[in-house]
């Protein structure tokens, strides 16, 4: 019966890669490290546009920057910074691993959904998580960063094995975060807005 819907496999690889991009908006480098683990051993098929992906160097590497990456969130002045380059990154990241799975299309098509859905939700996400993540600091001293930070590689980390063992899942949970984001990330900007107005008043 599935067989029969049209685009059937296309649409299953925008769920994929949509729930791969939110995953990249929580983390940069995990979602690509589990791409890349996934692929070595043969867990998911690769397209050989992307097979350097399943190949052990690509595996080594995005593994130490994820490691990297998430310890550097719990020290203070980096996490901060790390937040501030996410978003731009975060856009590539995402676009890649969107584009990964619409490697038969054309180049214009394939890259321009990967940056359009896959880079557009990874931005999104990240974006929403900078401003949470600047009212964290800004309210609690940085004191409540570490809980933001392993909120946000827990996310990542569920996001990306759910892209690729349950996509429908996954992309429902991808808008549901997005709207989520949105909405806390504009009440963080706010918050942050009000108390920057008061403390100027007061000066």
């Amino acid at each position: 019966m599935l067989d029969q819907i049209p685009y059937l496999p296309y649409i299953l690889s925008a769920f994929i890669g949509i729930g791969l991009a939110a995953a990249t908006g929580f983390r940069v480098f995990l979602p690509m490290f589990a791409v890349s683990l996934a692929s070595y051993f043969q867990w998911i098929p690769t397209h050989e546009t992307f097979e350097w992906l399943s190949g052990l160097p690509a595996l080594i590497t995005t593994g130490i920057a994820t490691l990297a990456e998430i310890l550097a969130y719990y020290i203070p002045f980096i996490d901060n910074f790390l937040d501030t380059v996410s978003v731009p990154l975060a856009t590539i990241a995402g676009s890649i691993l969107f584009a990964s799975q619409f490697a038969d299309l054309g180049t214009f098509p394939q890259w321009g959904l990967a940056l359009i859905a896959g880079g557009g939700t990874a931005a999104t996400i990240s974006t929403g998580f900078a401003g949470i993540w600047a009212a964290s600091t800004a309210t609690t001293g940085g004191l409540g960063n570490s809980v933001v930070g392993t909120t946000e590689t827990a996310g990542s980390g569920i996001m990306a094995v759910l892209a690729m063992i349950a996509p429908i899942i996954a992309v429902f949970l991808a808008i549901v975060t997005l709207v989520v984001i949105i909405i806390l990330g504009k009440k963080a900007y706010r918050k942050l807005k009000k108390g920057k107005e008061i403390s100027n008043n007061m000066t």
